[in-house]
């Protein structure tokens, strides 16, 4: 099953590697990822697209513990 994630991660080095990262070890694998940060803000937007067998409290939840995380949100692709 493919899933959308909308995150709003902190602007450090490395958030991306660490969301990724969970990613894979939770059992889902990317299949698109696009993100963008306002100029003047210390945020970052980034929508990414994975697919799993498992279910989506899987990463969601890991993915909420990350430092780097301010929000996440997960729905099914249709």
């Amino acid at each position: 099953m493919r899933y959308q994630l909308d995150m709003t991660l902190r602007r450090a080095e490395g958030a991306l590697i660490r969301v990724l990262g969970t990613t894979e070890r939770r059992g889902f694998r990317a299949v698109s990822l696009e993100g963008d940060a306002p100029d003047d803000g210390d945020r970052w937007n980034l929508r990414m697209t994975v697919e799993s067998e498992r279910p989506d409290s899987a990463l969601r939840g890991q993915l909420a513990k990350l430092y780097d995380c301010l929000s996440v949100e997960m729905q099914p692709c249709r």
